[in-house]
């Protein structure tokens, strides 16, 4: 069975930076399709990135707008998201996800970690 644990969340300024990283233990990552989503209460899970593990090719959100890149080190087993010029929309629970289908949507994700809180403020 694979966990996933997120690090790297806290609070930043908006315009300001941060690299969250995603590390599996369990069980390794490169066969599988990785992904970032993010949610906040009320509202619905939406997708910020994912990366494929065949060709690390890499899908972004909307929300994204050119902000956020996805990253993988299979030999790490880590999945990373560097975020900058952030801004207080983006303030949300971030959690990584693995899944053998290469898809926006969650239910395509099979393991799911804790996710970790990104806050920012204006």
């Amino acid at each position: 069975q694979m966990q996933l644990v997120e690090s790297g969340g806290g609070l930043v300024q908006a315009g300001g930076s941060l690299r969250l990283s995603c590390l599996a233990t369990g069980r390794a990552i490169n066969h599988y399709n990785m992904a970032w989503f993010r949610h906040t209460p009320g509202k619905e899970r939406e997708i910020v990135a994912a990366i494929r593990y065949v060709d690390q090719g890499t899908y972004y959100g909307d929300i994204v707008q050119g902000r956020f890149t996805i990253s993988r080190d299979n030999a790490k087993n880590t999945v990373d998201l560097q975020m900058i010029n952030l801004k207080p929309e983006d303030t949300a629970i971030y959690t990584c996800a693995a899944g053998g289908q290469f898809s926006r949507e969650a239910k395509h994700y099979t393991n799911w970690g804790q996710g970790i809180q990104v806050t920012v403020s204006p």
